[in-house]
Parts: C-alpha cells; structure tokens; sequence
C-alpha cells in the first residue's frame, strides 16, 4: 500500500508539473495532437473490417463531441441496419474501450455482427473528441463540469442525434460511469421518450460501499480537494512525464495488472496482454471537478448533483445540499437490464440493491460472482458470460420503435 500511495502522490505532482509548467515540456503521448487520420475509426475499427464512420455533436453548452457509426463486417446482411445501440464508455476511457479485445470479444464489434446499428459515444475532454466552439483545453473553464454535465448534455445531445438519424428509439449500454450518466439522462423526460432500452455494466448511482483500497486512500486524503486547490483541472494521465513513470514503475516493480486490481477489484477473466493493449489507448483526460463530485458520493452516500458548498448552493439550488436525482422518476415502463460481479470493487452489491428499491422498473439481472470491474469489457470469454444475455434482452423487445 505504501508503494502505491507513492504512486498517487507521484500522480499529483506530475500533473501539478504538467499543469503548471507545460511550456517545458513536449508531452508527445498528449493524443490531442492526433494528425486528422488518427480517428478511432481508423485506429481500432476499420482496421477489423468494419465500416465506421466519424460524427461531430454539439452540445449546448458548445463542447463538440465525437460519435462513430459501424455495422457488420457480415455482407451477409445485405446492408440493413437493425435497431440503434448506443455505446457510453466510463471514467478516464472513451470509445476505444469497447474495441480493445478480438472481434469474437470486444462488445462493440459483437453488436454489429449482430445485425445492430452501433454507435459509440466519447464524451467531453476525451482524446476523440474536437474541443469547444470557443475554449481550449488549455483554459480551466474547458473543465469546469463532471459527470453531471456529462448525462445532461453529451449523452443527451448524442441519444437525441442518434434519434434524429436513425428515425427510432435508442438502446442505451453504459459502463461504469457511463451507468451514473445514463440513469440521470434518464430522469429526464425529454430524453428518455428518445430511448427504447437501457442495459447498464456495473450499475453506479450510489458509491458508499467502495471496497477498492487505492480510491478509499485517496478518499481519505481528500486528494481531491488537494488537486483543485493546487489549481489543477484537467487531470491527464497520459503527459510524458507520467508515463515514463509507470513505465519504470510497472517495469519488474508493480504489476500493472495489480495497480488495477487496487482501484477496481480482483479481475478474473482477462490476461496481461489484454492489459497491456488496455493501456496502449487508456486513460483518456477527465476533469478533476468530475473526480470530486465522484469522491462526495462516496464520502456522503448520495446520488446527487454537484456539492459546491452551502453559499453557492443556496444561490444555485434554493437549498443548503445539492437536490437528489431521483430514481423513481425513471418511468416503470422503460426496460432496464443490469450485469455486475461479486469480485467488483466500485459496483458494490449493497449499493447496486440500493438503486434497484429506488426505481420503478424491475430491471432484469445477471450477477457473476467471479467478476470483477473491467471484466464486463475486457474478459476473454464476455460473450458467453455477458453479451449473448444483453442480446436476448434487446430482442426480446423487439424491433427498435420509430417514432
């Protein structure tokens, strides 16, 4: 533990390096200076012999994020797309997340060879999306939001321009934080009249049972608070210098694999070359406002909006504490699905049976006692174990509805 504590400690002073004496140095694992073919099309997709095709939305608050599009490498389906299926990654990943085994494994590939018209979402500040209309990523405002603003404007502005191109209801698959967007999406009236169905991977609304040692360290150091007093915003775990530093550190020290474990629990169903290619393309940037609202939820065991303390709230809110989002606003006849593991660290079992007594709909469940968290992505045999439920569930509901 000592040793890992070195490394988170190594991980704040690298940024707080990065953030404030960037001119010095030339972060060439920076991803945003990709060359304008270095998409994740061409990068993951295409590459496998799926057609993909790149989208930009804008939300309304002017960030521009990034959408891909594949179907079936499978001529035999004559070209027809089947019902929409948008893909939401979780925190410090993006869209690439969903691609990083075999065809036979990797849940975005599996889709489309399913007859599904796959979308895959990347949210603000990722390396796949295209910045703002007016601010750089350069300037603290570019970060100035968490998941919150994540659900409530790029996951509902992606839901509604699938909606739009596609002329039908979307089935929603979310991971891990990309769960904690998809169910305040949900709340949302206006957006959930766009979505057909939602299967969520490691189901998050409620964090007070984290068990993984590293975060609950962290927690209680309140690093958090310590980054956005050191004026860091963007927390970028792919500057050289941190790079450089797991690589030393990872190089016959710590097995990388175990600094997974301490963050997300006991993996059992992937290899360490399924790890190294994870990191070939993870982590993507993330606020750090989005790691504090994350860290009250776990210091405070709410499913709430951003906690800026009681004057601020006041003004924002008309309250001392942020409001709740409220679960039971999701409506009784959206179809949910849920999939978590025993060896889950993040999504606890308490904390997921908290969120199922809080809503309306009766999702239907697959627990798998030997998962962990990044098993539901990356596990060499997720096909059978997970995927071939999630399908049935989606067809057991039919053809997508046009609307």
């Amino acid at each position: 533990m000592e040793r890992m504590l070195l490394i988170v400690f190594a991980i704040i002073i690298s940024l707080f390096i990065s953030t404030s004496a960037a001119g010095e140095f030339n972060f060439e694992a920076n991803l945003h200076r990709r060359s304008p073919d270095e998409t994740l099309c061409n990068q993951l997709i295409k590459p496998a012999g799926y057609s993909c095709t790149e989208h930009t939305v804008q939300t309304k608050d002017g960030y521009l994020v990034a959408l891909q599009r594949l179907s079936s490498r499978n001529k035999d389906l004559g070209g027809q797309r089947g019902p929409p299926v948008l893909l939401q990654h979780g925190l410090f990943m993006a869209g690439d997340a969903w691609f990083l085994g075999s065809p036979e494994q990797s849940l975005g590939f599996i889709l489309a060879d399913e007859g599904f018209d796959v979308w895959v979402g990347n949210v603000r500040g990722t390396f796949w999306s295209h910045g703002h209309i007016s601010l750089s990523e350069k300037d603290k405002e570019f970060w100035d939001w968490s998941w919150e603003e994540l659900a409530l404007f790029d996951l509902a502005e992606m839901i509604h321009h699938v909606h739009s191109v596609t002329s039908s209801k979307v089935f929603i698959v979310g991971h891990s934080q990309g769960t904690i967007m998809s169910l305040a999406a949900l709340i949302q009236p206006n957006v959930v009249e766009m979505v057909e169905a939602a299967a969520l991977l490691c189901p998050i609304s409620y964090l007070d049972h984290v068990t993984a040692p590293l975060v609950l360290r962290m927690v209680a150091l309140h690093l958090d608070q310590m980054v956005l007093a050191m004026g860091i915003h963007q927390l970028n775990f792919r500057s050289k210098i941190l790079i450089d530093l797991l690589d030393s550190i990872c190089d016959g020290h710590i097995e990388c694999a175990d600094l997974l474990t301490s963050i997300t629990g006991k993996n059992c169903c992937f290899n360490s070359s399924s790890v190294d290619f994870f990191f070939e393309f993870e982590p993507h940037p993330s606020s750090a406002k989005n790691l504090r609202h994350l860290f009250q939820m776990i210091r405070k065991g709410t499913f709430s909006h951003y906690d800026y303390g009681m004057f601020k709230n006041l003004e924002l809110y008309g309250q001392l504490n942020p409001p709740a989002f409220d679960l039971s606003l999701i409506p009784k006849t959206l179809p949910l699905w849920m999939g978590y593991g025993g060896h889950d660290s993040l999504t606890d079992v308490t904390d997921v049976e908290r969120t199922l007594k809080e809503l309306q709909a009766k999702p239907e469940l697959l627990y798998l006692e030997n998962y962990g968290h990044l098993d539901f992505l990356l596990s060499t045999q997720g096909k059978e174990d997970v995927y071939n439920n999630m399908i049935a569930f989606f067809r057991s509901l039919g053809k997508s509805s046009s609307s």
